[in-house]
């Protein structure tokens, strides 16, 4: 089973829980509706990967906040890469299918370390820099859905288990990358850097 660390000790998630389209322009940005509730896709724990892997030329990077959760709550923070096969979600999207086959294969969910976090989550916000650019950037307040309304809802038809992972969706800027570009995700609790995770895409 695939671990993640927390606290400088390894867990086992069951679970990595996705919100999708939740954030405005980057639903936007891939032509997709405003959803009306909550969407939820679940990646396996054989997705959870520390390393960064070029998959294909349309595999795109979605980074996102993550959250860890023991006893039905907020305990842990992470960053994630939420990796996604671009032409075959789309394919999936059009034929009215599920998008496992785009989402939820091996080494998908790029997990940085998690921290505790007890702090005041409205002042989450976080950047993902490829070779030093500013590619993406979002805070607590862009989210459509806010992290108390994930975990009411996902409660209401899914169960957590203590390590399980949310990873709250990804604002506007995904796009593909290659083998030896560098990823530097931050999140930030107001001015206090609280995560930082760097990655070289390594060859799959």
């Amino acid at each position: 089973m695939q671990t993640i660390q927390y606290k400088k000790q390894p867990i086992i998630p069951s679970k990595v829980i996705c919100i999708g389209r939740n954030y405005v322009e980057h639903i936007y940005e891939l032509g997709n509706e405003i959803p009306e509730n909550l969407v939820v896709f679940n990646k396996p724990n054989s997705a959870i990967t520390d390393k960064l892997y070029f998959i294909s030329e349309d595999t795109r990077f979605e980074g996102e906040i993550c959250f860890l959760i023991q006893n039905n709550q907020i305990s842990g923070i992470g960053f994630g890469l939420d990796l996604t096969k671009a032409n075959l979600q789309n394919y999936l999207k059009s034929k009215g299918l599920p998008w496992e086959r785009a989402k939820a294969f091996d080494k998908s969910a790029v997990l940085s370390e998690f921290v505790e976090f007890n702090g005041d989550i409205t002042l989450l916000r976080f950047e993902l820099f490829i070779n030093d650019t500013l590619v993406q950037f979002a805070d607590y307040n862009l989210m459509i859905y806010k992290p108390d309304i994930m975990l009411s809802e996902i409660g209401t038809f899914m169960s957590f288990e203590d390590g399980d992972i949310i990873m709250s969706g990804t604002p506007k800027g995904v796009g593909t990358y290659k083998v030896g570009d560098r990823f530097e995700g931050k999140i930030y609790c107001g001015d206090d850097l609280i995560v930082a995770s760097s990655w070289e895409v390594l060859q799959g």
